[in-house]
């Protein structure tokens, strides 16, 4: 199974691709794509879904995994990394990948043990696990790569996938879903 974790933002988006194997995890590539706040928001996110696009489409992975967004007292950042997950998403429901997300906490759980750990525990842990003679940096990458193993660990069984509704329109689509009344 090859997985894209993503650790989003708009100023940095970490990535990390690894290779699943049995109980295994082999590192294939990780990094983050950065923004300039000199441009506008809409030139940001455009510069990143191309960003994402180009891995999904050079990797292919099997799923995307993404870090599920928590309230943050800075509604600015909250708004902001919502809008980067909201490409993520879109990009894998475009390319027909389907995606999971995952809490901090399940993360942390799953890389260290303990969902409390420390930042450094879990670079470490992500270190440790894929073999890397060091700590992935920056920050942002090392981790997506987490989110890319906490993946891994839950059996990779927690995933949406657009192939859920084979539907082609929206009409159909909400027709299916019950949100919008059948014509008779």
């Amino acid at each position: 199974m090859i997985v894209l974790g993503i650790d989003p933002g708009t100023a940095i988006m970490g990535y990390g691709v690894i290779e699943y194997k049995g109980s295994k995890h082999f590192p294939l590539a990780y990094g983050v794509w950065r923004t300039s706040k000199e441009e506008n928001a809409a030139f940001r996110l455009k510069q990143l879904y191309f960003e994402i696009n180009k891995v999904l489409e050079e990797v292919r992975p099997d799923v995307v995994v993404v870090e599920e967004l928590f309230f943050n007292r800075n509604v600015t950042t909250a708004i902001t990394v919502g809008q980067a997950r909201g490409i993520v998403l879109l990009a894998a429901e475009l390319h027909s990948i389907p995606f999971a997300e995952y809490t901090p906490l399940q993360v942390k759980q799953a890389v260290v043990g303990y969902g409390r750990a420390e930042k450094q525990q879990v670079q470490y842990m992500v270190q440790r696990i894929l073999g890397l003679k060091e700590v992935p940096k920056p920050d942002d990458a090392a981790d997506a790569l987490a989110i890319a193993i906490c993946h891994c660990q839950f059996g990779g069984n927690k995933c949406w996938r657009s192939s859920d509704t084979k539907s082609t329109t929206w009409e159909t689509v909400l027709k299916e879903r019950g949100t919008i009344a059948k014509k008779e």
